[in-house]
């Protein structure tokens, strides 16, 4: 059986979606497994593949595939026992108002069918486990396979533990698109807030392409405010290697990728006080209320307040790493064995024993 890889949306600007499919679906990481990546050139393209070529290679019942990036067309329908979707949220259904058109019409609707009638999943969290399941057909299975977390940027925190504890000005970063889903008008209003709370001076540093809405144009009129736009790895990492605080304010994430990213930097990683981030960042994070921007400011400000603070967090940041990446590699050969199953053949000699682990 041949097994396709949907790499349709790669090659594009490389955000957590695309940095997903690289990690956990491309040849290297499927290996041993035999796979075929289905690739495309501009926007076009990617839409008439996956709305239609990738159909026409399930028609072929000697085809599986494998759909990391965008929710299956729905003509894969007829075809859901052999595809296997990879679901990064639930956000496209909980959360359409933070959805542009395109996205309301191209994604949420195909995510819906595919929620409701495919009998299994990848994710990337429990806690998107969890809440897929609430969405699910009651019998549909939905196994963990979590991402590794490289230094793609390349980052140092051995240089931090050196630093003076006192920071004039007080940087802060943060990553992502700049969309209303982000939340950053909050991560600005808190660093407002700050500079009432000892840290005259502070500031935002926004690392993100300009996505949908009208967040750009508000936070441009913010005197904290840089908005760096899309950035190369390089520029990535000397604006993380130079800041204080990683800041997230999301409104909702399946994973967080970045905040892990961020922790090569040993950096201190603010969050909002929700189980997905508590799941990503387990003891090392700061978990604040987005919406109370005095509060949150007061607890920043009590977190870097001790005189080891930059040691204190460049050590939970390693110690969350080895952690996050050692659950990643107790999934992946759970999820290779479930491939090989699933598409027709047995992978000799390997992890017979091993179980997907299943909401249902």
């Amino acid at each position: 059986m041949t097994i396709y890889v949907d790499h349709t949306h790669l090659g594009r600007h490389v955000t957590g979606l695309e940095r997903i499919t690289l990690e956990l679906f491309s040849q290297q990481a499927l290996a041993p497994l035999d796979v075929v990546p289905i690739t495309s050139r501009g926007t076009g393209q990617m839409v008439a593949t996956q709305t239609f070529g990738l159909p026409m290679r399930l028609a072929s019942p000697s085809s599986f595939l494998l759909c990391p990036g965008f929710p299956p067309s729905p003509l894969l329908r007829m075809f859901s026992s052999r595809v296997l979707p990879y679901m990064h949220d639930d956000f496209l259904l909980t959360r359409q108002a933070d959805l542009n058109a395109r996205a309301r019409l191209y994604m949420a609707t195909p995510f819906k069918i595919a929620l409701k009638n495919y009998p299994r999943f990848l994710t990337n969290s429990h806690d998107t486990q969890r809440k897929l399941a609430e969405h699910c057909r009651p019998d549909a299975e939905i196994t963990l396979y979590r991402p590794p977390v490289r230094n793609v940027f390349k980052l140092e925190s051995a240089e931090r533990t050196e630093r003076e504890p006192e920071t004039s000005p007080l940087r802060v970063v943060a990553l992502g698109t700049v969309e209303p889903r982000k939340n950053f008008i909050a991560a600005a209003n808190i660093v407002r807030e700050l500079r009432q709370h000892g840290f005259p001076g502070a500031t935002l540093d926004i690392v993100g392409r300009k996505g949908w809405g009208d967040d750009w144009k508000t936070l441009e009129r913010m005197s904290c405010v840089t908005l760096h736009g899309y950035q190369s790895s390089e520029n990535v990492a000397r604006i993380l290697n130079e800041a204080d605080i990683f800041l997230c304010t999301s409104h909702d994430e399946g994973l967080g990728l970045p905040l892990l990213e961020a922790q090569y930097a040993g950096l201190p990683i603010v969050a909002p006080n929700a189980p997905v981030f508590h799941e990503v960042l387990g003891t090392s994070g700061i978990f604040i209320d987005p919406s109370d921007h005095g509060t949150a400011a007061s607890q920043i400000g009590g977190a870097i307040a001790a005189s080891q603070w930059r040691r204190h967090y460049v050590a939970a940041a390693t110690e969350n790493l080895a952690r996050w990446n050692a659950l990643a590699a107790s999934d992946h050969d759970i999820v290779i064995d479930l491939i090989a199953e699933l598409a027709g053949g047995q992978l000799a000699g390997r992890r017979s024993a091993a179980k997907p682990n299943v909401a249902h």
